[in-house]
């Protein structure tokens, strides 16, 4: 029996003064020489439209009054749900008067995909200073999802060809993030991670290797007791789950090649821990996804980059990647329902 086909994906305008623009009509203008999945953005069409005149790319713009209409007009061009924007688009100089549409863009997308009208929900890089300024409540796009999705304790997966990385914390100060640590949480993380590598990468029996916080593990406690004390009791928590978690193991010795092979995705006490070594190994390629949720979401794994906006410098590599990861764990969730229907 042939799959029925996925819905489109979902792709949001992100900061319309950043790269967002660009990148998503370069990701289309990629479909013409290699298979991209279909996606749709909520953008202003017009604005996309001057954007791609303005840096010379042929991306055909075609405004579409619903999702369902995206997989007949990918063909011929870049389906978009309008969005209005309040204030016009000066590149690199982000405005407050736009923050609505920016935040109204991910609910809506977040509310097709609760409908499963769209497939999954792929963000474009928000600037959260400016959200902030127009009174936006949450840290960052995680636990905005989250909210809007009903779901607890947002977990933040960053993926790169070779390395998957979680924080237990997330956008936090780094002495808030210390302070944060629990067994608790570590457990909690480690438990979503699990699960979702298993739904959604296919892998029957995961491994995880849990970092430590402090130098060469703590080194028994001489170098600080969050490892004996917090860590250590979480990893033996996991293993009596059933889960193959390992640690605390020193974070200087998790990335490296030999390394990155002993296991399927590496908990991180905090941000940095877990962004820098990701980064370095791959930056063009790293996807961000949020675990957890009921809806498939990824986004690319850097910034608005107003530096170089408007400039037509911007590579669309990491959008691409979130756009195949998106479909790919889209797929599988839906390969997996297929499979408990039967049964």
């Amino acid at each position: 029996m042939t799959p029925a086909p996925l819905p489109p994906l979902a792709l949001t305008m992100g900061e319309p003064a950043g790269i967002g623009g660009e990148i998503t009509l370069k990701a289309w203008l990629a479909s013409r020489r290699a298979t991209v999945p279909v996606f749709f953005a909520i953008d202003d069409p017009d604005r996309l439209a001057e954007l791609g005149r303005g840096l010379g790319l042929a991306t055909p713009i075609e405004a579409i009054d619903a999702p369902e209409q995206a997989a007949a007009v990918f063909q011929r061009a870049l389906p978009v749900l309008p969005q209005p924007l309040a204030a016009a688009v000066r590149p690199g100089k982000p405005d407050p008067a736009n923050a609505a549409a920016v935040t109204s863009a991910i609910e809506r997308a977040a509310g097709f995909a609760g409908e499963g009208r769209a497939g999954a929900v792929v963000t474009n890089p928000v600037h959260k200073e400016t959200l902030y300024r127009a009174g936006f409540p949450h840290p960052g796009h995680t636990e905005f999802l989250a909210a809007l999705a009903g779901a607890a304790g947002p977990v933040m997966m960053l993926a790169c060809p070779g390395l998957r990385v979680v924080p237990v914390t997330l956008h936090a100060s780094l002495a808030e993030a210390v302070a944060a640590l629990s067994t608790a949480a570590i457990v909690r993380c480690a438990r979503v991670t699990a699960a979702a590598l298993g739904r959604d990468f296919g892998l029957a029996k995961p491994r995880l290797a849990v970092a430590a916080l402090n130098p060469h593990a703590g080194e028994g406690g001489t170098l600080g007791r969050e490892e004996v004390e917090i860590i250590a009791p979480a990893v033996a928590r996991l293993r009596a789950d059933g889960i193959d978690a390992r640690g605390p193991e020193p974070a200087d010795t998790l990335f490296h090649a030999a390394a990155r092979a002993r296991h399927d995705a590496v908990i991180c006490m905090y941000h940095d821990q877990a962004l820098i070594p990701l980064k370095t190994i791959d930056f063009e390629r790293g996807v961000n996804i949020t675990l957890g949720l009921p809806f498939v979401r990824t986004s690319p794994d850097h910034g608005t980059a107003f530096d170089i906006a408007g400039t037509g410098k911007a590579s669309a590599a990491s959008l691409l990647a979130a756009l195949e990861m998106a479909e790919a764990m889209t797929a599988r969730r839906a390969a997996a329902a297929a499979r408990s229907e039967v049964a």
